[in-house]
């Protein structure tokens, strides 16, 4: 649809599947299939206007999000979370609420971070995954928090990835020099980007020093035990004065009808599915940890995103 220009029939829309099928078989199989996807809106449907009865379908701004071309496409991590390797352990739930543990473990023999160690094209699929979300997060989080990087002369990015995200932090602030911290086989896959330096490592143990330490989407994937660890390696990091702590995670609100509040408590369905212990926090719950971390004051700056900025300071 997208290469043609304007909405286009189902032949034409089967015309461009790779199958040995004749179009007679394809067809109705189609139809069903974007019958149900023109009803969720993810795809809208026109009468000809040349006078036929023919249907003719088109994008909408939804199915706009699964461009693969598209600066700001979500296609992968469309494509990651309905991978195979991705649903095999919503399929362990019961399991796990029955005896406990972990579904992504249970479906694939370890946790999913020594997963991707392992196994390249997962790795790579992950990275891909979070580096396009980074992308469109990054962009409302600079245009809504654009004092918040001011007098930070370094800055390092905690589960940076591949540094997709702390590259556009920089562009934006080029006064900062910053650090992509995460584990050594992620960032042996990064590329180079002007002001950022890669540095491989374990949260768990230490984070590089800096003037200000930026996590997005890192410790909802934890416990609280470990989520208090590594803000605790955080805290040494940064300056007792001076330091800055600036998370972007969904804080959950248990009694409010916002446009994200569905995708904040799906979110937290997939951490119970593909990690061990992690999960969305409510304020309450963020205040917690953070104060066991030590850092004593936070600040919620709430975004029109699915994710809000909490800042937290040690004093």
């Amino acid at each position: 649809m997208h290469c043609h220009g304007s909405p286009i029939t189902l032949p034409q829309l089967a015309s461009g599947i790779n199958s040995s099928c004749p179009d007679v078989h394809i067809i109705p199989s189609l139809t069903r299939i974007m019958r149900m996807l023109v009803r969720k809106g993810v795809f809208a449907a026109h009468r000809s206007s040349d006078g036929s009865e023919e249907t003719m379908y088109g994008l909408t701004q939804i199915s706009k999000w699964l461009l693969r071309d598209s600066e700001m496409s979500l296609a992968p991590m469309i494509l990651f979370q309905n991978s195979q390797l991705l649903q095999a352990p919503w399929h362990h739930l019961s399991q796990c609420v029955q005896e406990g543990g972990n579904a992504f473990k249970k479906a694939h023999g370890c946790e999913m971070w020594d997963f991707a160690s392992q196994n390249s094209q997962f790795n790579n699929s992950f990275n891909k995954a979070m580096a396009c979300t980074a992308k469109i997060v990054m962009s409302t989080l600079l245009s809504h928090y654009k004092d918040g990087f001011d007098g930070i002369r370094s800055l390092v990015d905690v589960g940076g990835g591949t540094g997709e995200e702390l590259a556009e932090i920089v562009e934006f602030y080029p006064h900062i020099k910053g650090v992509n911290f995460d584990l050594p086989h992620v960032v042996a896959t990064a590329p180079v980007y002007e002001g950022v330096s890669h540095v491989g490592g374990d949260m768990l143990n230490a984070v590089p020093n800096a003037d200000a330490v930026f996590m997005k989407w890192i410790l909802h994937d934890w416990d609280d035990e470990a989520c208090v660890r590594i803000l605790k390696n955080c805290r040494k990091a940064i300056p007792e004065k001076t330091g800055k702590l600036v998370l972007v995670e969904i804080v959950v609100k248990e009694d409010d009808n916002d446009v994200f509040g569905d995708t904040a408590y799906l979110f937290d369905l997939c951490m119970f599915a593909h990690t061990r212990c992690g999960k969305e926090r409510t304020e309450k719950e963020w205040k917690q940890i953070l104060e066991e971390g030590g850092f004593l004051r936070h600040n919620i700056i709430n975004l029109p995103a699915v994710p809000a900025i909490i800042e937290a300071y040690p004093q």
